[in-house]
């Protein structure tokens, strides 16, 4: 199953509307407006036998409109299920269908912008600290323990928690960053070492600490690890595989990057994203 199918089932569900339900045409055609922009960017796929309709990035792009607006939209989301369920006879689940709101706990992302700011005038080895923990979303420990063994064909192997295994995806950019990075400091064992030792959380982190500082910002290496999630989702990036990429046991956990909080809270979050300019402002209808 796939999103060429989903445009199906919402063509035979408007056309239930239609003739069946006999709904008006105009009433029909918001529902079309609504289903039609949600298909565009949701990912609808099979998962342990269980049909996933994950309207994360459609949460995303309506967040602008009025809040009257988002009600209709997820609700033609939901009679659309509803009829899945009731017609189609196979059940759907949801990902970011509930209310959201933000933890307390929840770090704020760093804005791209800075980010950007903050590499230009970086030394090679602060261009791979900061490109490491927002390339790969690594957790600190992570990179601390990272070996060069680790790094092979465009692949980084990453040791995280519970002795548990990855394997994450190289950029070119990073791939081309590391290899200057290596001719220069050459490096025996780890990425990150001094004498025959891996650097330790702490160094590493008062190094980044200390660079952001020098721009005037303030930056954790979780910050970078939150932006890295939040980014990737705001693009449009599969909730599932977002929460691999961390390495979290489930997606529930990486869920928390979802849940934005109140309107003006979101408006707040998305004015430092770079889907926040013109071209990706969504239509209030």
């Amino acid at each position: 199953m796939s999103n060429k199918q989903l445009r199906e089932y919402i063509e035979e569900f408007l056309d239930y509307l239609l003739s069946v339900r006999g709904y008006s045409e105009a009433t029909v055609e918001t529902y079309e407006i609504a289903l039609r922009q949600m298909e565009e960017v949701s990912h609808f796929y099979e998962e342990d036998g269980v049909w996933v309709l994950d309207i994360t990035p459609f949460r995303f792009k309506i967040v602008k409109n009025s809040k009257k607006t988002i009600v209709k939209k997820l609700s033609a989301v939901r009679s659309l299920v509803k009829y899945l369920e009731d017609q189609c006879d196979f059940a759907v689940r949801v990902i970011s269908d509930e209310s959201i709101k933000v933890p307390q706990s929840l770090p704020k992302p760093i804005e791209e912008r800075h980010i950007d700011e903050v590499l230009r005038k970086a030394t090679i080895e602060e261009k791979v600290l900061v490109a490491m923990l927002y390339g790969l979303g690594l957790r600190i420990s992570e990179l601390s323990r990272l070996k060069l063994d680790d790094i092979k064909e465009g692949w980084v192997m990453v040791h995280g928690k519970g002795n548990k295994v990855r394997q994450l995806p190289l950029l070119d950019s990073l791939q081309k960053l590391l290899q200057v990075y290596l001719a220069n400091t050459q490096p025996e064992t780890y990425l990150f070492e001094k004498g025959n030792a891996p650097l330790n959380s702490a160094q590493l982190r008062y190094r980044l600490t200390k660079l952001f500082r020098e721009h005037g910002l303030q930056a954790t290496p979780h910050q970078l690890r939150h932006s890295f999630a939040t980014h990737l989702l705001n693009h449009g990036a599969r909730i599932a595989d977002v929460s691999e990429l961390l390495g979290h046991e489930t997606m529930a956990t990486t869920q928390v990057y979802t849940k934005l909080g109140s309107a003006r809270k979101m408006q707040e979050y998305m004015k430092a994203h770079p889907l926040a300019d013109a071209r990706h402002q969504p239509d209030e209808e």
